[in-house]
Formats: structure tokens, sequence, C-alpha cells
């Protein structure tokens, strides 16, 4: 394994006793925390509104088969707030992240295109995921709206970067808090008329709340590149696309990778008998797990901006916040809240096989939480090493890991259903956290 020796990002001088209280680090992660807590809040939503249907398991399989593979198109724009928040401090700098952001996204728009209007779609669908023949008309309708979702995304992340960099996080707070009113908005039509009869319902739900938080991030960005940010900053060596591009390559090959195990956790539940109750379980108990964990998945930005100002005191903010998703995701699992949450919150009906299903796979998460903080904040100090590379080694030993942990519980255990899948993915996830801190160790010797 090549690991690169590259120094801190340019414009950054290491000065690590310069003080630094924890109410700054909170100040500039709280309002993150919170954004990201929200988007998975709106995954809630659109879940909770599809099981209030009449048929929960088969509108949350087909909607979650198609939001797998548009995951996999979509990584290269979510990828733009790293690049962005990492790279671009002047408006030179930002052309050239802009130009690249343009060509990403319109080679994801072509590529979904061609999978939603063309016999492309259903046969990946129908091989690819494992959906059953009667499923992929759906399926394909719920990713044709997915696939402009993609854009106002990838535009949404873009300039997440600027308004990063600059300390303006609360605006994705804000910008989120909108987001989820219109969501809300909408999901409570389709639910008062009694429309809720497609998957396709979650889509447009998500399209308008997408839409919503990329006209507020695109006018704060574009208010930030007017008034704060100059045109060239003194020493700043990104001035055109090729810097960009060495870091961004590796991110998105590792990313590449990462998107696989969704599709791949779909497809193995596709094969343990009951693929509508396997796969509606795990969707629900990873939104609940990733909601857990939402709002401390942003570690690594508080490694990307405070740790050349002061290592000790970001890895003891670290370790106050990094144990939290584990302890949240123990209370839903192991005590009345969790059946409570997922009856109130999540329409799932009491008494039902997809409730305990759900909080069987939920108990596997934990394994997940636990280790998620800590590999985004070495993922963090990677990145600032500008050691990028060494993440598509990480991600594939996730992959393997994760697929391995699969063919074999599939094989051993396929009545545990959506357990599987949690299983396999937290097992990964570990793999990918323990070639992590192999690097780290290695590059420092």
């Amino acid at each position: 394994m090549e690991i690169s020796k590259a120094p801190p990002q340019a414009g950054l001088k290491i000065h690590q006793l310069q003080p630094l209280p924890f109410r700054k680090l909170l100040a500039f992660f709280v309002p993150l925390g919170a954004s990201a807590s929200l988007v998975m809040i709106s995954h809630v939503i659109i879940n909770g509104t599809l099981a209030r249907s009449a048929h929960p398991e088969l509108l949350i399989a087909s909607y979650t088969i198609a939001m797998s593979l548009m995951d996999v198109i979509e990584r290269p724009a979510i990828l733009l707030r790293q690049t962005c928040s990492a790279l671009v401090r002047d408006r030179v700098s930002f052309r050239a992240m802009s130009s690249i952001a343009v060509y990403l996204l319109l080679c994801s728009f072509i590529i979904g295109s061609a999978i939603g209007y063309t016999p492309l779609g259903p046969w990946v669908f129908l091989h690819g995921f494992g959906a059953a023949a009667e499923q992929v008309p759906e399926i394909v309708d719920i990713f044709r709206l997915l696939n402009i979702v993609i854009i106002f995304s990838g535009v949404r992340c873009l300039f997440h970067g600027i308004i990063i960099y600059n300390l303006r996080t609360k605006w994705l707070t804000i910008g989120m808090g909108i987001r989820l009113i219109g969501m809300f908005m909408a999901a409570a039509y389709f639910v008062a008329t009694d429309k809720v009869s497609s998957g396709a319902v979650g889509a447009w739900i998500f399209l308008l709340g997408m839409a919503i938080e990329c006209l507020i991030s695109v006018l704060e960005g574009r208010s930030l590149l007017k008034r704060v940010i100059p045109e060239k900053l003194e020493g700043h060596p990104i001035a055109d696309k090729g810097p960009i591009f060495r870091f961004y390559r590796p991110l998105m090959y590792s990313s590449f990778l990462a998107v696989l195990i969704d599709p791949a956790i779909n497809a193995f539940l596709g094969k343990t008998g009951r693929m509508e109750l396997a796969i509606a379980s795990f969707a629900i108990a990873v939104n609940l797990a990733h909601l857990m964990q939402s709002f401390f998945s942003y570690m690594h930005q508080i490694v990307l901006n405070f740790y050349n100002v002061n290592a000790r005191r970001v890895y003891q903010f670290a370790w106050m916040m990094n144990l939290c998703p584990a302890l949240l995701i123990s209370v839903l699992a192991y005590t009345p809240a969790g059946p409570w949450f997922l009856e109130q919150v999540m329409g799932v009906r009491a008494g039902t096989e997809l409730m305990s299903e759900s909080l069987r796979a939920l108990r596997f998460f934990m394994i997940m939480n636990l280790v998620f903080p800590w590999l985004d904040y070495c993922n963090g100090i990677v990145m600032l090493k500008g050691q990028t590379r060494c993440m598509v080694w990480s991600q594939a030993a996730n992959v393997l890991v994760t697929l391995l942990a699969l063919l074999l519980l599939v094989w051993k255990v396929p009545g545990w259903g959506g357990s599987v899948g949690a299983l396999a993915q937290s097992l990964g996830l570990a793999g990918e956290f323990a070639v992590v801190l192999y690097v780290l160790r290695f590059s420092r010797e």
C-alpha cells in the first residue's frame, strides 16, 4: 500500500498550542451536527409517510432500491462539500472548483437519464438489485425523480463548502430547517388526501426539500463570494483544476467503492426469503442508526478547520462527542423508547413483524455507531495531510468485509432478515477503520 507523504494543506500553518476554547468548537460544530440530524429526519419523514400506506413494506422497499442507485450516482456530488471546504479560499479557486462541479453534475445526470429512460434501468434493477419484476416499473419512476435531486444536491454541496470554511455553519441548519418544513407540509398533504399509493410520493417529497435547501445555500454562498472572499488570496496555490482533481480523485474512487455497499446489502437481503420485510426493516433501522450518528458526522470538519490550531483540544473534543451515537442507539434498541419512536414517529404499527425485525436490526447497528465517529475523525486527519489516496484502500476493505459478511450470514442465518445487512455493514465499517488506523500509524513512522 502506497502512503502519500504530502504536507498539510496549503495555507495552513501548524500552531498546535494556540488557545481553542470548547465554546468555539461547539459554535462551529453544533450547527453542522444539527443540519446533519435534520437531513436524517427528512428521510424519517419520507419513510414515515410511506409506512402509512396500505402496503408499507412494498413501497418502502421500492423507494429504498431506487435510493440505493441514486446514492451511487450522487456520491461524486456530495464530495464537492469536503473538497470545496478544504481547497477553496478565493474566487479564482472557486471558479476552478465550479468548472469541475459542472462537469461532474452533467456526467451524473447523463448516467441517471440513461438508467431512467432506457432499457438499461429495468435491467439494472432486476438483475443488479434483485428487484421483483412487478416492482421494476415503479422503481424506475421513483429513480427518474431522484435523478433530478442529484443536481440540486451537488449545487448545494458546492456552496456548503464555502459556508463551512467561513464558519457560517448556522446557515446549514437554517437551510435544513426550512427544507424540513416544506417536506413535512408535502408529506401531510399526501397523507391527508390519501395519495400515498406509490413510492414516487417519497421521491416528490425529497425533490421539494432538496430544491429548497439548494436555493438557500446558493443565496448565502453567493453573498459570501461577493462580500468576504477575495478575488485572489496571496500564497494560495489553487489557481486551476489540476490540484483540485489530485485531491478529489481519490475521494471519488473511494466513494464509488463505498456506495456499492448499500446495493449489495439490498441484493443479498433479496435472497433471505422474505425480501420486502428484510429490506424494509433494514431501511428503517439504518435510518434510525444514521439519525443517531448524524449529529456527530462532521467531526472531519472539526479536524480540517481546527486540528492545526490545537490538536490536543480537538482530540479532547472528539472524546467528548464520539461515544454519544452508540449510547443513543442503545436507548432506542433496548428500552421502550424504541418501539414508541417507531410507532409514533415512523408510523410502524406496534406488534407487527416489521416492528420486531427493525428493532433487532437496530441492535447490530450499535457497532457501526461506535466506530463511525472515530473513523470520521481519522479521515479528517487523512484529508488534512493530503493522503486521500489511502482512502481508496480503506473503502476497499469496507466493501470486502461487508461482502464476505453478507455471503456468510445469508448462507448461515438467512432468517435474520434485515439484521444480516445491519451486522455486515457494521463489520465493514470496522474493517475500514482498521485500515485508516494502520495508515496513520505508518505515516508517523
